[in-house]
């Protein structure tokens, strides 16, 4: 098995094979509008800013090994939980990957996309969109504590523009996930009803 591809092969031919194979997978759905297209694409670009703003915070001398794994882990697993928005509007959210043992080939239930789905496009809503919105008017915490001074938010200059820039876009994940995740369901009810029509 090569873990390279052929020198011969230009790297332009590669980048298209790469290319391709990632569009085939990622492919909207029968069904699924331009809009709702354009709402997926979105969820990854919405989480994506503040996993990058998280990142220095990895590097900073004052922070252990721990704390440092943490931030990183933190920001990767939200890009990655962001970017399973794509299996509403994809095949792949569907029918599961072939590759996948037991189930490579078979219909995704429906109720077994929707459910998740619905369940963190409430979470997400009530943690960033609500929860941020009112700490941020009230200047509390959680817990209903003052913000503490060091809060980015409370920093003031370009720490506290840099943090709202990074951390506004990440309240609309779960409103953007919850139209997702209601296209979804219709387009799978409709399909069911046709089925069942024809």
């Amino acid at each position: 098995m090569k873990l390279l591809p052929p020198a011969d092969v230009p790297a332009a031919t590669r980048f298209g094979r790469a290319r391709a194979a990632w569009r085939a997978a990622h492919e909207p759905v029968a069904g699924v509008s331009r809009r709702v297209r354009r709402v997926a694409c979105a969820v990854p670009l919405t989480v994506l800013p503040s996993s990058l703003w998280r990142l220095p915070a990895a590097f900073d001398r004052g922070i252990g090994f721990g704390e440092r794994a943490y931030v990183v882990f933190l920001s990767v697993l939200s890009e990655v939980l962001a970017f399973t928005a794509f299996g509403l509007v994809a095949r792949w959210g569907e029918v599961f990957p072939r590759w996948i043992p037991f189930l490579g080939g078979r219909r995704v239930p429906a109720r077994a996309a929707v459910v998740p789905a619905a369940l963190g496009a409430g979470l997400l809503t009530g943690m960033w969109t609500v929860l941020t919105v009112a700490t941020q008017i009230a200047g509390k915490t959680i817990r209903g504590d003052d913000l503490p001074g060091d809060f980015p938010s409370e920093a003031g200059g370009w720490e506290a523009a840099s943090f709202y820039v990074c951390y506004a876009p990440l309240t609309l994940w779960g409103p953007l996930l919850a139209v997702l995740t209601v296209a979804y369901g219709k387009r799978r009810r409709a399909a069911g009803s046709a089925v069942a029509g024809a």
